[in-house]
């Protein structure tokens, strides 16, 4: 299993329930094949530019270690939940 960082950035107008859910869903399809390492969730912050008419977010970085299946199922069912404004998935080196 190789170690990975996501850090994804949540619609600015959920509540704190509905980023906790998020956050919970993620590391589930995470522990389905890997091991999540470290959750920190930043809390809303400012977004450079603007994205889908958004100006803030919630941003939310894991790191975990998994094979490339899980990493992409977990790359699928971010595409498709529509609370993503954007995201990303880097394999870590160190």
């Amino acid at each position: 299993m190789r170690k990975y960082e996501l850090i994804y950035i949540l619609r600015p107008d959920l509540d704190q329930e509905g980023v906790q859910s998020l956050v919970e869903k993620f590391q589930t399809v995470i522990a389905n094949g890997g091991e999540v390492e470290k959750v920190d969730v930043w809390g809303k912050r400012r977004l450079a530019y603007e994205i889908e008419k958004h100006r803030e977010g919630y941003y939310v970085l894991i790191n975990f270690s998994a094979p490339a299946e899980t990493v992409s199922e977990l790359d699928r069912v971010l595409k498709i939940t529509d609370e993503v404004i954007r995201y990303m998935i880097v394999r870590d080196v160190a």
